[in-house]
């Protein structure tokens, strides 16, 4: 294998034979000279006295695409995460910090004590501390000793017991702030806007030529980072979305002409409202981000509620929080406004829709509803994580530790096809991982709730044409005419 040239580019590329590619991460030996290294303490670890091998071998990567024919490439891969044999900081001189940014979500606090707990019972690290309300906390806010003691029971608790906070971000002086503590190794827990965030400061922590490391552990509850199998916090906000669903389920049944309509997380991505949706099976219509409706006409939403109450006397609707913005937008003449964090500030499509429906209904006058919203978005970021979300975290931050310590940096960690891998900072950030539409997972959901598409012949077109590899379905199968067909409701 050889390395690509020019140590200037962005990305860190090597190649191998059969089409292979690794995206490598960022090391402190590339900036740094005559590092010294030292034996890593995890071999003298009682805990890991019955592993058979300790480490990760150097070589070991993680394929990006693991679904290939006999004649394709190889393809991308990703540096394995785990302890490596030799490490680039001797425990006495660590002195780490622990930060989270964005929105809330379940797992942070399981993160913050792993993380904590990582470094002291695996490697002998005594100093961590965390900062205050995000990155402003850097150089604005009091930091927060941490110790496995303080820690001990947090993983119980919603929320993060660092703080949190959007935008804010000035890097010379974050960066400042980590040189005058003599901090070296930064743990950063935040959605892709942290992890842009944290991809800056690597860069101006590489050109100051400090030895610190940059780790990264991607957070965002709608599971919209791209190349990693799932975020933590999801299946916790799945799990929790069940009751929300449940409670508007209730409400339909106990009234003719009942309409329960639940709000879900999902800016850009409608991962919870369909697995949700999926796991429920009480849900009649779920609606997306990428998946585009209309509501009036032949083929409307409207059509298929009225459909549905007078053949099962009930329904529940699902709705992610970023679908159908355009038409909101559009109804309610809003302007592109913005959050602290650059993104869109949406608007209550819940409530809209709900107005909607029931101002159509009462003009149509042909049916009585009784329509019921809830909203349980704020109390599904706020719980504690499950059980599973739980030992993934711990995965998340015993990885990120062992890429510190190995003296890795400018990286994020996840899994890809269930093996744990360190990204660089740019394989998340410059994407996003969305629902596929012509995919057989949305499939199987339309199958599920029975409802149509909603989709034009244009959409489906123009869907299948930016999708790849193209759904079995040819294109040259659609038609106005089949759509339709499709489309109506029997």
């Amino acid at each position: 294998m050889g390395e690509a040239p020019n140590s200037q580019q962005k990305q860190k590329i090597v190649t191998g034979d059969g089409g292979y590619v690794l995206q490598d991460v960022p090391h402190l030996s590339d900036y740094i000279s005559n590092l010294p290294t030292y034996p890593n303490p995890v071999q003298d670890n009682p805990s890991y006295s019955v592993v058979k091998q300790y480490f990760v071998d150097e070589d070991d990567t993680v394929a990006q695409k693991i679904v290939v024919h006999k004649n394709s490439p190889r393809g991308i891969h990703f540096r394995r995460a785990g302890p490596r044999q030799r490490v680039y900081f001797e425990p006495e001189d660590v002195h780490a910090c622990i930060v989270t940014c964005g929105g809330l979500c379940p797992g942070l606090n399981t993160v913050i004590r792993e993380i904590v707990c990582g470094l002291h019972y695996m490697y002998g690290v005594k100093r961590v501390m965390g900062i205050d309300g995000g990155y402003r906390g850097f150089y604005s806010k009091n930091i927060i000793p941490l110790t496995p003691k303080v820690v001990n029971d947090i993983h119980k608790r919603g929320g993060t017991i660092l703080g949190t906070s959007r935008g804010g971000h000035v890097t010379k002086k974050i960066v400042d702030s980590i040189q005058d503590r003599d901090i070296n190794q930064v743990y950063i827990i935040g959605g892709d806007g942290t992890q842009r965030g944290a991809a800056v400061i690597f860069e101006e922590i590489r050109r100051r030529g400090l030895n610190v490391s940059v780790a990264g552990i991607p957070k965002t509850i709608d599971n919209d980072i791209p190349v990693i199998d799932k975020s933590f916090g999801f299946d916790s906000a799945v799990e929790e979305a069940q009751r929300a669903i449940s409670a508007a389920h209730v409400e339909a049944t106990s009234f003719e002409n009942g309409i329960g309509l639940v709000k879900l997380m999902g800016r850009d991505s409608g991962f919870i409202a369909m697995y949700a949706t999926l796991a429920s099976r009480d849900v009649d219509c779920c609606l997306i981000p990428e998946s585009p409706f209309y509501l009036e006409g032949r083929g409307g939403l409207f059509e298929y509620i009225e459909h549905r109450l007078k053949e099962n006397g009930h329904m529940v609707i699902v709705i992610a929080e970023g679908a159908a913005q355009e038409l909101v937008s559009e109804s309610l003449r809003c302007t592109g406004k913005q959050d602290p964090s650059g993104n869109k500030l949406l608007q209550d499509v819940g409530l809209w829709i709900s107005e909607r429906i029931k101002e159509h209904f009462s003009k149509q006058k042909k049916m009585l509803i009784n329509l019921k919203y809830i909203d349980p978005t704020y109390m599904i970021r706020a719980i504690p994580s499950n059980a599973s979300d739980n030992v993934y975290c711990t995965l998340l931050a015993q990885s990120a530790v062992h890429g510190a310590m190995a003296g890795y940096t400018g990286f994020t960690v996840g899994p890809v096809n269930g093996r744990h891998a360190y990204i660089p900072f740019n394989g998340i950030t410059e994407t996003q991982n969305k629902v596929v539409i012509t995919d057989r997972m949305w499939a199987r959901l339309l199958s599920s709730t029975n409802q149509p598409s909603f989709l034009r012949t244009r959409d489906i077109i123009k869907a299948h044409k930016e999708e790849e590899p193209p759904t079995q379905l040819s294109d040259d199968s659609i038609t106005d005419d089949n759509l339709m067909e499709k489309q109506v409701l029997c």
